[in-house]
């Protein structure tokens, strides 16, 4: 397993379940997060069940702000606790339909989604040493575009992009990039995203099964072990990732008839 690991997203959802099973592996965590209390809260529940209070830290920062991130972490890069393994999951979500998202709406969705990737890696990759595993979470949406996802989707594909390309790049220095695909995943995000999100992505999801946030981190942590560079949990996300991959026009039709479906269905029951 690894020696530390930098989880941002770290206080809830997938990250806050993957900082468990690393914990329980021996492996020394920071949880990364913006809001503070969520942030202890996430540790004292660590602790709570078995981990030990020196081995989990946390730090407040925001990881679409450039300037913060380097602030809050050159002090770790300088003192020597460089990860070797940088989990990059934190995120957001806020579907809606493409003609009612503002650039305000669409730009937030890429400071914190893409911009936030590329900072923490920027400060963090050059210190990792050879060995070390960065893992990206991207999206079913970054490789199938998704209704009412259209900022999520642009997001989350420029995601892997940037993973395709670090992956090429840190390869001479024997860093290793992996890019997680979770599928619908029954975290407060997934909550929160269906506050906004339009009838027919409700429809259209309601096909779908829901994983555990602690299903989706086993996975993320075998991928990043056997150096995967893609990580795609769950059995009917890899059948739509490989039907998708191989038979695009099926998958845009079977889409495009069940957002035709919903789409009608909305606009009778107006």
């Amino acid at each position: 397993m690894f020696e530390r690991a930098f989880i941002s997203g770290g206080s809830s959802g997938i990250g806050l379940a993957t900082a468990r099973l690393l914990l329980s592996a021996g492996t020394r965590v920071l949880l990364i997060a913006r809001n503070s209390e969520k942030l202890e809260r996430a540790r004292r529940d660590l602790i709570a069940h078995g981990a030990s209070p020196d081995m989990v830290e946390t730090l407040s920062l925001d990881v679409s702000v450039y300037d913060q991130v380097q602030h809050k972490l050159s002090p770790w890069i300088l003192a020597g606790k460089v990860p070797d393994l940088l989990i990059n999951c934190a995120g957001m979500a806020d579907p809606d339909y493409f003609e009612h998202i503002d650039g305000r709406r669409f730009s937030r969705t890429l400071e914190v989604n893409l911009s936030g990737t590329w900072n923490m890696v920027r400060i963090v990759a050059p210190g990792m040493r050879r060995g070390a595993q960065i893992v990206n979470v991207s999206s079913v949406a970054g490789f199938i575009g998704l209704f009412g996802y259209s900022a999520y989707s642009a997001s989350k594909f420029g995601v892997v992009g940037l993973s395709e390309a670090l992956r090429n790049e840190l390869s001479v220095r024997g860093i290793g990039v992996s890019v997680l695909y979770p599928p619908d995943t029954d975290t407060p995000q997934l909550e929160q995203e269906s506050r906004t999100k339009p009838y027919e992505t409700k429809v259209i999801a309601g096909n779908a099964g829901l994983m555990k946030a602690e299903d989706v981190a086993r996975a993320l942590l075998r991928g990043a072990q056997k150096r995967k560079f893609a990580i795609i949990p769950g059995l009917q996300s890899k059948l739509i990732y490989l039907v998708k991959r191989f038979f695009p026009g099926l998958v845009y039709r079977i889409m495009d008839r069940d957002a035709k479906k919903a789409y009608y269905r909305r606009i009778q029951g107006e």
